[in-house]
């Protein structure tokens, strides 16, 4: 039988696509003018939403609740905090829901928040997860999300407003342990749209700018810090040329042998969202071999690079940091694609399981970068860090198959030591990149935007709920598998960002296919 070689522990220089003259112009167009107010202003707005359910609309209550600054200075991004979502359905709502005899949900929730200065307007998407609530067997139920969302960066002295939009909810029925794959459960939608009664039209908060700043008057306010078009400019005609595009047009995603990779009407793109592949191999030491991870769709809501308030001025160095967040994407759900990793268990008992790693919790990815003023010599560091749990789906073992159950998982999310764990505590995987960038050459090594290799080491918890029909299969599998010093490398190809889209040419090198998915299928390093 064929067994995957070890992962060798080996870095690796990877040429980068983008030049020194753009990293630096990039560079250039994201250092704010200077920290933010600290000062806060809370709000927490009762909102009327009106809620298709499946036998007709309904009168919902939503609470959002977050924290903004009390002002903000042109050309300095900053991102709303303690950004919560409550859901309050009616008992008449909650008995038309179709969670088949569920004895709990789970709630995502994207609320579409408009950003507006002067004449100016964008729109950010702020996602939330909840844990899950237990189905009440008569009455209301609320359901709470939290999640991080896109910064801001007003461009001019005009007030920023921010208007909450319309909303989606998508609930699973079923505790965690019980996703699986997600084959029977099903996911109900709920489209939501802001009540024609609602105070103030849905208006959370208004951010005034502070006095005389300097800005650049004229340009548009948006996530990320990235100015919008105008209504009748680029991006309207972006979006109705990529709308024309087939399904399986040529150079598309649809003709290569990976699964989809893109934003859609229910999760749209912010103007710095980021959509990639990422691939590699996860050592499994107690096997002595290793397991391809096959290529994986990865969402980013993109950030901006700030200059940290807290740490003393570098005279030496220009020091800048971001803080964004990702998910992986595979037929709506946060996990990758099943693959298959085949073992000698015990040195001599063929055993072949499909797996998935589904995500638990938020992906948070820091990265942080320093310039030399002398030279201009720059490196990236980047950490990222994602609570990850591995499900077997299937299980043969010498050639016999195995009814491993729908619950087949890791106790808890494989876990790595973070360098800093006060302030990231729990269970998660922590990869980490670095890029080093002489002026007048390419960029070697991990950026977000240009991608590159990324490493980590994990301990593979104990294996729970295995097995049907009484037969237990945990201690079979925690003995084959469970344990720490797991090598893990990935790499993630150059990101594709749809609003902004970069197609191949006979001068440039593509980074999104003509739908907008991720040009660069990257390849597995060991």
């Amino acid at each position: 039988m064929r067994v995957q070689r070890a992962a060798t522990p080996r870095p690796r220089r990877v040429r980068a696509t983008l030049t020194s003259t753009a990293a630096f112009v990039v560079l250039a167009a994201l250092v704010p003018a200077t920290a933010s107010a600290s000062d806060t202003q809370e709000v927490d707005a009762e909102l009327p939403y009106v809620c298709a359910f499946p036998s007709g609309k309904a009168p919902v209550t939503v609470r959002i609740s977050a924290e903004f600054p009390q002002r903000f200075r042109a050309g300095e991004a900053f991102t709303p905090t303690g950004v919560t979502t409550a859901v309050e359905l009616p008992a008449e709502a909650v008995a038309d829901l179709p969670l088949r005899d569920a004895s709990e949900v789970r709630a995502r929730t994207a609320l579409a928040v408009d950003v507006a200065q002067d004449s100016a307007a964008a729109t950010a998407t702020w996602r939330g997860d909840s844990g899950p609530v237990a189905l009440p067997e008569s009455g209301p139920l609320t359901l709470t999300t939290t999640g991080g969302v896109p910064s801001v960066t007003g461009r001019s002295d005009g007030a920023l407003t921010f208007t909450a939009g319309v909303l989606a909810i998508d609930l699973t029925p079923g505790p965690e342990d019980d996703a699986g794959s997600g084959a029977g459960t099903g996911s109900p939608a709920v489209d939501c749209a802001l009540a024609a009664d609602a105070p103030d039209k849905g208006l959370l908060a208004t951010v005034p700018a502070v006095p005389d700043a300097p800005g650049a008057g004229g340009t548009s306010p948006a996530p990320g810090g990235t100015a919008s078009a105008p209504a009748d400019g680029p991006r309207d005609r972006q979006g109705e040329r990529s709308s024309e595009v087939p399904e399986n047009a040529p150079g598309t995603a649809a003709d290569r042998d990976v699964p989809p990779c893109r934003y859609d009407e229910r999760n749209p793109p912010t103007p710095l969202s980021l959509n990639a592949y990422v691939t590699g191999y996860a050592n499994v030491k107690k096997q002595k071999a290793a397991s391809y991870l096959p290529p994986s769709c990865v969402l980013i809501d993109g950030g901006e690079f700030q200059i940290p308030v807290d740490e003393p001025f570098d005279p030496e160095h220009l020091v800048m940091v971001l803080e964004t967040y990702g998910e992986l994407s595979y037929q709506g759900r946060r996990q990758t694609p099943p693959y298959d990793s085949t073992f000698l268990s015990f040195d001599f008992a063929p055993v072949k399981a499909t797996m998935v790693l589904r995500q638990t919790g938020p992906m948070r990815i820091d990265a942080r970068m320093k310039m030399r003023f002398s030279d201009l010599f720059m490196t990236t560091e980047t950490h990222v860090r994602v609570p990850l749990v591995a499900q077997v789906t299937a299980l043969e073992v010498n050639g016999t198959p195995l009814d491993v159950g729908p619950g087949c998982r890791t106790e808890t999310s494989l876990t790595s030591a973070d360098p800093d764990p006060a302030k990231h505590p729990g269970d998660h995987v922590v990869l980490y990149g670095k890029a080093e960038q002489v002026l007048g050459q390419d960029v070697t090594g991990y950026t977000i935007l240009t991608g590159g290799p990324l490493s980590g080491e994990v301990t593979i918890p104990a294996f729970t709920g295995c097995g049907t029909d009484g037969e237990d299969l945990d201690r079979l599998l925690t003995a084959s598998v469970s344990g720490p010093g797991n090598y893990i490398k990935q790499v993630q190809g150059q990101t594709c960002t749809p609003l902004v889209p970069v197609f191949e040419s006979p001068d440039t090198k593509g980074q999104c296919t003509e739908d907008l998915q991720p040009y660069q299928i990257p390849v597995a390093e060991r």
